[in-house]
């Protein structure tokens, strides 16, 4: 089965840390990094899909990034 994540935060060194421990447990990048100005906090903000394959059925309350 494969498991989606989507990774956001703001445009800092923290959003790529996110996506590099990602990818270092395995997940793999999914399309293109989204960028978009939140007008509400004055930032920039960045998201990223990982997805991973994993040999377990699916459960809603399954800890995505414990996988």
């Amino acid at each position: 089965m494969r498991l989606y994540r989507l990774l956001t935060g703001p445009d800092t060194s923290d959003i790529c840390h996110k996506v590099s421990e990602a990818l270092s447990k395995g997940w793999e990048l999914h399309g293109s990094p989204a960028i978009a100005f939140d007008a509400a906090s004055g930032q920039m903000r960045c998201a990223q899909a990982v997805t991973k394959e994993v040999d377990a059925p699916y459960r809603p309350d399954m800890k995505l990034g414990e996988q």
